[in-house]
């Protein structure tokens, strides 16, 4: 048997919010929307892979969520990287540098980190 990866899950407090995130810090785009009883789930995708993040806003859970440890993340990579530090520094989301490893983490709305690293030459 064989499987590929389709997306990864995230719930979030506010979809607009997450929404605006999304595509102004990484450039993901809306690819479709379901709606349903108490709950929106939307996909979003690079325009470059398959992959999709898929956000989930529950109805009956308006406040943030408890992530724990938040030892989960998500990695994205760029070839423009200083540009992209520069962007979400604008942002003020940047929230851990690594200049030894030679990346950074900016994290979204819910306190999810996402993990920002240069493109492999």
């Amino acid at each position: 048997m064989k499987f590929r990866m389709v997306h990864n899950n995230i719930n979030v407090s506010d979809l607009t919010a997450s929404l605006e995130f999304y595509d102004q810090a990484l450039g993901l785009k809306e690819i479709r929307r379901k709606n349903g009883d108490g709950f929106t789930i939307v996909y979003l995708g690079d325009g470059i892979s398959q992959h999709f993040l898929e956000l989930t806003e529950l109805t009956s859970h308006p406040h943030k969520y408890d992530l724990g440890e938040n030892e989960f993340h998500l990695a994205f990579e760029t070839a423009e990287f200083e540009e992209a530090l520069a962007h979400h520094k604008a942002m003020g989301c940047v929230c851990y540098e690594n200049p030894q490893m030679g990346i950074y983490f900016i994290v979204d709305p819910d306190g999810y980190w996402l993990e920002v690293l240069p493109k492999k030459s």
